[in-house]
């Protein structure tokens, strides 16, 4: 919105260019959102009241300064309220609340500054960065292979979870092949080994999945896979990764940021691998609907086959009869125009010795031997007369 200009025209008083109330504590609040991030603010609460919608309505001070704080229920539901006078991370929004004309802070986490504060800070700061460049997000997330063939685990080489993880795997899919990795899970140099076992299970080949894990401990235990660069180093690997830290109770930022999160090492070698025995009545179901399948094919098959015989088996006969058919009736015109049919009406026919039909009485020279050939075979004649008188 545009500030309006000094009064110069002549009749025209304030009224007619001053802002609304509402537009002076709307145009500050888009300045204040538009130039603050939500950010850290550390200070002490006081004046704390918890109404009955569930809000909490507090002052943050300091020796020089103090700001109004509002908490919405949804994001303190589940957390103690703070005693007056508790010194407080609170992670919060500045703003302007317009009704009131009155600057505050939305908080929306706040945070003790006691020893479990701090490393909460800590947590919440690592996390903040986390989903701030995506690795939080759930789309991110593979899934896990169905028939791993090599699995790297990298965890403590003397701790609990590593018997535990290859007697689960051993059992469930003996096939796979585990590569331990071994580093320090907890105490001091724990999160350098950490990273450097990671970076080295990405140099290996052909991983199918990757264990990220220990066992149970305390807070301080596990706080190593709360170390950002260690969560980051999860994130970045090749293969689909299970993180199992703790007991279920325990969520940490390795766990946030793997593909798979499992409750207990041993969950996680379950989540890895398939069950061979559930493989195996799985592959004998298939093998049982797949011999029906094939069976009931066959005898479609079969059935088709028969009917496919019978009809060609006609079609053929068919054929046949037909060509039979023709054949006769062309038997039976050359049969009408054969000279035997002739010769059975009582004709005959003379041939020279040499099989040449005689067709003319000067074929027949006197004493000239001939056959002739008669309905029922060949008679021997011989010409005798004259020419002149046509007969012999």
């Amino acid at each position: 919105m545009k500030a309006p200009d000094r009064f110069t025209s002549a009749g025209m008083g304030p009224g007619d260019r001053a802002w609304t109330v509402a537009d002076v504590t709307r145009r500050a609040r888009q300045l204040i959102e538009g130039g603050f991030t939500r950010l850290w603010v550390r200070g002490e609460v006081t004046g704390f009241k918890a109404y009955r919608s569930g809000h909490w309505y507090f002052t943050l001070r300091d020796k020089q300064a103090q700001v109004r704080c509002v908490m919405w229920r949804s994001d303190n539901q589940g957390r103690a309220a703070p005693a007056e006078g508790t010194q407080a991370f609170v992670e919060a929004q500045p703003t302007v609340w317009d009704e009131k004309g009155e600057f505050r802070l939305t908080v929306r986490q706040l945070i003790p500054t006691d020893a479990t504060g701090a490393w909460q800070l800590k947590l919440e700061q690592a996390r903040a960065a986390l989903e701030r460049d995506g690795l939080l997000d759930p789309a991110r997330k593979r899934p896990l292979p169905p028939f791993p063939s090599r699995l790297a685990l990298v965890t403590s080489a003397d701790g609990a979870a590593l018997p535990d993880v290859v007697s689960v795997l051993r059992r469930r899919w003996p096939a796979v092949e585990v590569l331990l990795v071994p580093a320090r899970v907890q105490g001091e140099g724990a999160e350098g080994e950490l990273l450097q076992a990671l970076e080295r299970v990405n140099r290996l080949p052909q991983v199918d999945v990757v264990i990220v894990g220990r066992g149970g401990g305390s807070r301080e235990d596990l706080w190593v896979f709360n170390a950002e660069r260690v969560a980051r180093a999860v994130a970045a690997q090749r293969a689909p990764t299970i993180s199992a830290v703790g007991h279920e109770t325990d969520v940490t930022l390795t766990d946030l940021v793997a593909d798979h999160r499992a409750p207990t090492p041993s969950a996680a070698a379950e989540a890895a691998v398939p069950d061979r025995a559930a493989v195996a009545q799985a592959v004998a179901v298939l093998a049982r609907r797949l011999g029906h399948g094939l069976a009931r094919r066959t005898g479609l098959g079969a059935e088709r086959l028969e009917r496919t015989g019978d009809r060609l088996e006609a079609a053929i006969r068919g054929h046949l009869d037909d060509r039979a058919h023709r054949l006769a009736r062309l038997a039976a015109g050359l049969d009408a125009l054969s000279p035997l049919k002739v010769l059975q009406r009582g004709y005959a026919v003379a041939r020279d010795e040499g099989g040449v039909v005689m067709k003319r009485v000067a074929q027949f020279a006197p004493g000239m031997p001939f056959r002739l050939t008669v309905a029922d075979g060949d008679v021997a004649a011989r010409a005798a007369g004259s020419q002149s008188r046509g007969h012999s």
